[in-house]
């Protein structure tokens, strides 16, 4: 049975592996081979430890396996803008539905309702994804960064039209 909760220390390795199986399956045919070695060695357990610090993280679990990620925190140490992190489903429970529940935990969670603005890093394998969502692209920011990664946004407090409820990738952010 599918359920999320909060990010627990024990979860950091899980985590780093779910993050690395993704990568290197969902995004290998937009990043090259070197750009996800990097990735992956900087998303160690400890970076999401640390991440788990500065953010309110949560897990998707599948009875004791954790299948997906998701973090919402301070865009820059504002406390009227945020941001979505790390935001992960592994492929073989991808087009299933769970990352749609993990966008809709993280707009439920408290910084997203009070935030004026959210921001996300999208990978070039997940923007479709997030414009499903609602996300739009970020002024100036239509094409990838330096990063590789486009820049999107969302006004919380705005009405938005809904997007095609067709199912997009939900790769890695």
């Amino acid at each position: 049975m599918i359920q999320i909760r909060r990010f627990r220390p024990a979860d950091a390795a899980e985590v780093a592996q779910v993050v690395a199986t993704t990568l290197n399956i969902s995004n290998s045919q937009d990043y090259s081979s070197a750009y996800l070695e990097a990735t992956i060695k900087r998303m160690s357990p400890q970076f999401f430890l640390d991440k788990a610090e500065q953010t309110h993280f949560y897990i998707v679990h599948d009875g004791n396996r954790i299948v997906g990620t998701g973090a919402i925190g301070s865009y820059w140490g504002s406390t009227t803008e945020y941001s979505l992190f790390d935001i992960f489903v592994l492929p073989t429970y991808q087009k299933r539905g769970i990352g749609e529940l993990i966008i809709h935990t993280l707009e439920h969670d408290v910084y997203f309702r009070q935030a004026e603005r959210v921001e996300i890093p999208a990978s070039i394998t997940a923007v479709n994804f997030y414009r499903h969502m609602g996300y739009t692209f970020k002024k100036g920011h239509e094409t990838v960064d330096e990063e590789q990664l486009y820049r999107l946004e969302k006004f919380p407090h705005q009405q938005t039209a809904s997007s095609s409820s067709s199912h997009q990738q939900e790769g890695a952010s």
